[in-house]
C-alpha cells in the first residue's frame, strides 16, 4: 500500500484540527511548527506540538493556539488572564497582544518534540520559557542581541 501526503493550507489545516479536537476520542494532534515567533523555545520546521481540546481554564505560560479576528491562526503564549481575556505573547517577541476571548481559543500544546526530544510540563526547558522567560520580557531585545553577537556561525 503506498503511502500519500497531502499538503493542505495553513487555514484549512487548522480548521480541520479545531473540528477534529472538538469530537470525542481525539486527543491530541500533532502540528510542525512553522514561523519564528516562538522561537528560540520551538524553531520553523524542526519541532512539533500536540494540541490538545482546553479542558480547564488557561494560566500563565500556557501555550495555546488561537484564531485571530483577521482568521490568522497563532500559537504563542498566555502572558496574563483576565476574567474575559488573555493578553497573549510569542517567545520572539517583546509585544503582548491584548483582548484574546475564550471563544478564540483552539487548543493547548501539551506536549512538544523539540530537537528530537519530547518534552511535557515539568522539565527544565518547558518550565523556563513558561515561566522565566516570561519574566524576562523587558529584557528580550538586548538578550537576543547578546546571543547573536557570540553565538557560532553556522557551518
Amino acid at each position: 500500500m503506498k503511502t500519500q501526503t497531502k499538503i493542505l493550507p495553513p487555514e484549512l489545516l487548522l480548521e480541520e484540527y479545531r473540528k477534529l479536537l472538538q469530537e470525542e476520542g481525539v486527543k491530541e494532534l500533532p502540528l510542525t511548527i512553522t514561523g519564528n515567533s516562538m522561537s528560540p523555545f520551538l524553531i520553523h520546521d524542526r519541532d512539533t506540538v500536540y494540541l490538545s481540546r482546553l479542558t480547564r481554564p488557561a494560566r500563565r505560560g500556557d501555550m495555546l493556539l488561537y484564531r485571530r479576528d483577521n482568521g490568522a491562526y497563532i500559537l504563542h503564549r498566555v502572558y496574563a488572564v483576565t476574567p474575559d481575556a488573555y493578553t497573549m505573547v510569542g517567545d520572539a517577541q517583546t509585544e503582548l497582544e491584548h483582548g484574546i476571548r475564550p471563544d478564540q481559543i483552539i487548543a493547548i500544546v501539551t506536549r512538544v518534540t523539540r530537537k528530537e526530544q519530547e518534552l511535557r510540563p515539568g522539565a527544565f526547558w518547558w518550565d523556563f520559557f513558561a515561566t522565566a522567560w516570561l519574566r524576562l520580557l523587558p529584557m528580550r531585545r538586548p538578550i537576543h542581541r547578546l546571543y547573536t553577537a557570540v553565538k557560532p556561525p553556522k557551518g
